[in-house]
């Protein structure tokens, strides 16, 4: 109880010198917010997934996805529907759904099929505010890259890399980054024993002869670690499982950033994948996230967030109706694959979430 006090009076001493003003309006306001945030971190998220993002061509993602990394595709389907127009913001979207599976993981490919999007910028890089991945557990690392070049995957690092032992959170970890046919950014892991998630050193065996295991976490750029923390731990209710701050030529050639020096933050839910956080203390965070993105541009990623309740989650969000991509709350109905009240938005950063709940509770 007294760990929810806390994250609640963060909520009410941030909510408290936001404001100039300390009308009684603005203190009932607050002490409104700060209640849905105790309620919020009290249950918390129930599990984060399916993580989706927007492709250019459904044949062309889902052959790269199934054919080169395993995934295995487990629900196809052509929608439209007057509550995914305001859920979406996109009016008469017919949106091509594939859901993909790796491990214990879902991954969710989203084509907007009278929507064109714009692509992902070419010149892209790993600081950009845009840059979003999935970091995807391998139990051999050179066997995960061979394979990957075998393919001739478009590389982001300069090779694969093992983090250094001076690094005690991070050390021993190696990785490397690589891009999809639409240029969206991904991650191969190697967890040694000690480092991340326990489970992953249990789960050691991939899809046949495939070196890959699931979905650790996906990661974001944020150009403020605290404030993106009061959003999604004090507001939301994710807790932090992990911090460290990196730096060196492996990290520089992870990200393909020279002089890169990154603080990076692990949150959970309930279960599913993490969110980890990558701000870049040196040099600055890049390029800003577009305003007007829409779902339907290629740049277009969005992380599902699952609450038991939506009721005390839309409150504390309610404030800042700017973030909304969504119209409002939406009721979606059991034929679509997001069904119960869910509600599309943006964090501090611009990175998209679809926080729902299986059920209706407003």
């Amino acid at each position: 109880m007294s760990d929810i006090l806390l994250q609640g009076e963060r909520a009410f001493v941030s909510v408290l010198t936001s404001w100039k003003v300390r009308s009684p309006l603005c203190l009932l306001i607050a002490a409104a917010l700060l209640l849905s945030a105790v309620l919020i971190r009290g249950a918390g998220p129930l599990a984060v997934g399916p993580i989706s993002i927007t492709v250019s061509d459904m044949e062309q993602s889902v052959a790269f996805y199934t054919n080169v990394l395993t995934f295995r595709k487990i629900a196809d389907r052509d929608l439209h529907n007057p509550a995914m127009d305001k859920l979406f913001g996109l009016f008469g979207a017919r949106v091509h759904v594939v859901k993909l599976r790796l491990g214990d993981e879902e991954l969710e490919l989203m084509e907007f099929r009278n929507f064109p999007g714009r692509p992902v910028p070419i010149d892209s890089q790993s600081n950009d505010q845009w840059f979003q991945h999935i970091a995807i557990v391998v139990n051999d690392m050179d066997a995960a890259v061979r394979r990957l070049e075998a393919h001739r995957v478009k590389p982001t690092s300069v090779a694969a890399q093992k983090l250094p032992d001076w690094n005690p959170n991070a050390g021993g970890i190696r990785a490397f980054y690589f891009r999809d046919p639409d240029n969206h950014n991904l991650e191969v892991i190697y967890f040694p024993p000690g480092k991340g998630d326990p489970r992953w050193q249990t789960v050691r065996t991939g899809t046949g002869q495939s070196p890959f295991l699931g979905i650790d976490h996906t990661a974001i750029v944020v150009t403020d670690t605290d404030r993106s923390l009061r959003f999604y731990r004090d507001t939301l209710g994710f807790r932090v499982a992990g911090e460290s701050r990196n730096w060196g030529i492996e990290q520089e050639y992870l990200n393909h950033i020279e002089g890169a020096r990154l603080r990076i933050t692990g949150l959970r839910a309930g279960s599913g994948p993490g969110i980890e956080f990558l701000e870049y203390e040196k040099p600055n965070p890049g390029r800003p996230f577009p305003n007007d993105t829409r779902p339907s541009d290629i740049v277009h990623w969005q992380i599902g967030v699952r609450f038991s309740q939506l009721g005390p989650v839309a409150a504390a969000l309610s404030g800042n109706r700017s973030r909304w991509i969504s119209i409002d709350v939406v009721t979606l109905p059991q034929s679509l694959p997001w069904s119960g009240e869910a509600v599309l938005l943006r964090d501090p950063d611009g990175h998209a979430l679809l926080v729902n709940s299986p059920k209706g509770d407003l």
